[in-house]
C-alpha cells in the first residue's frame, strides 16, 4: 500500500538495467501524442545535445537531479506504433495485495483528512482535500460520478512517453511495474493532467512553477531507475528547468512517498515591476510568458481562444 499505512516497496535493478518490483497498480487515461517537437535522429541512435546544458550538468552537485541528469541516455524518439495502455497492465489493480486498488492508495497518500467509505476497510477514498501541485491551488476532492475526474493519478512519465524511449523492449512485469511504481503517480488535477496527455518536459510542465525542479527531477529519477531515455529535447528542459534551482534532490524511496504528501511549495511572488495582470497577448509576449497556462499570475481566460487551458501560443 502506498498510503502512510505501509512502506514503500523496493524497487530491484535486473541486469538490464530495468527496476522491477511488486508495487501498487494504476490506471490513467492520456490524450493522444501531444505533438510537440520530436528528434530527428533514428531511435536508438544519440541525438545532438546542446552545450549549455551539457555544461550545467557537469558542474552540477554530485547528490542533485541535474547531476544525475547526466546519467541518463540521448536518444531520438521511437515510434509510438503498437502502443496500448493494456501492455502497461490493464485497469485498476492491487498489484500488492493490500486489498485496495492503486487510485485510492494515492488518493490515500496525496490528500489530507481524507474520508473512507464505510465497509472497505479504509480502501476505498470518498473525500479529501489536494494540495494540487501543478495548479498550485487546493482541490476539495468527492467521490462520485461527476466529481472523481476532478482528481486524476498522473504518470509523471507518461506511459506512451516510455513506450517511445525504451519500454517496448520490456518484458509485460516490467511495464505494469512501472505504472505502478509509487515513485511515477501523483494525484493532481485531472483537467491539468488531461491537458498534459502524454507530453515529456519538452512539450509541457506544471503551470505550477514552483512545483518544476521537483516535477523534473521525478521524471530523472524514474528514468533512470527505468533505463529510458530522453530526446535532446527533453534533457535540454529538463536542464534549463533544474539550472534555475540546481540543488534539487532526487527523489527516492521513503523520502519521496513523504514528499508527495506535503503541500507543494507557496509559488514566489512576482517581481515588484511585473505586471499582475496583462492586458492582451501582446503583452504577454513581450514580457516573455508566452505561452501562458492557467493558473500562473497574469493568466486571463481571454487568452484561451481554444479552451485547451494554454493562451498566448501563437
Amino acid at each position: 500500500m502506498l498510503s502512510r499505512r505501509s512502506s514503500r516497496p523496493v524497487r530491484a535493478l535486473t541486469a538490464a538495467g530495468l527496476a522491477v518490483a511488486v508495487l501498487g497498480g494504476c490506471e490513467v487515461t492520456y490524450g493522444s501524442d501531444t505533438g510537440g517537437p520530436v528528434d530527428t535522429a533514428p531511435a536508438g541512435t544519440a541525438a545532438p545535445a546542446d552545450d549549455a546544458a551539457g555544461g550545467a550538468v557537469e558542474a552540477a552537485r554530485p547528490d542533485s537531479a541535474l547531476a544525475a541528469l547526466g546519467g541518463i541516455d540521448v536518444r531520438g524518439r521511437a515510434p509510438r506504433t503498437g502502443y496500448d495502455r493494456d501492455l502497461f497492465g490493464a485497469g485498476w489493480v492491487d498489484t500488492d495485495r493490500n486489498g485496495c486498488d492503486t487510485r485510492n492508495d494515492v488518493l490515500a497518500r496525496d490528500l489530507t483528512g481524507e474520508q473512507f467509505e464505510p465497509g472497505t476497510r479504509d480502501c476505498v477514498v470518498v473525500s479529501g482535500t489536494l494540495a494540487d501541485p501543478y495548479s498550485g491551488t487546493t482541490i476539495e476532492f468527492r467521490r462520485g460520478q461527476d466529481t472523481s475526474d476532478d482528481v486524476q493519478i498522473d504518470h509523471v512519465v507518461a506511459l506512451s512517453d516510455a513506450w517511445q524511449k525504451g519500454a517496448q523492449g520490456w518484458d509485460d512485469a516490467t511495464r505494469t511495474a512501472f505504472a505502478n511504481d509509487p515513485l511515477n503517480l501523483l494525484a493532481v488535477d485531472g483537467p491539468l493532467n488531461q491537458q498534459k496527455g502524454d507530453g515529456d518536459a519538452a512539450t509541457w510542465l506544471p503551470p505550477n512553477r514552483a512545483h518544476r525542479c521537483a516535477y523534473v527531477a521525478r521524471q530523472v529519477a524514474v528514468k533512470l531507475d527505468y533505463g529510458l531515455w530522453m530526446t535532446a529535447a527533453e534533457r535540454d528542459a529538463v536542464a534549463g528547468v533544474l539550472a534555475a534551482c540546481p540543488d534539487e534532490p532526487l527523489p527516492d524511496g521513503e523520502a519521496a512517498i513523504a514528499q508527495d504528501a506535503q503541500p507543494p511549495a507557496t509559488p514566489a511572488a512576482p517581481a515588484p515591476d511585473a505586471p499582475m495582470a496583462y492586458p492582451d497577448c501582446a503583452a504577454v509576449r513581450a514580457a516573455g510568458a508566452a505561452p501562458i497556462s492557467r493558473g500562473e499570475p497574469g493568466w486571463d481566460p481571454a487568452f484561451d481562444g481554444d479552451g485547451d487551458g494554454v493562451g498566448c501560443e501563437s
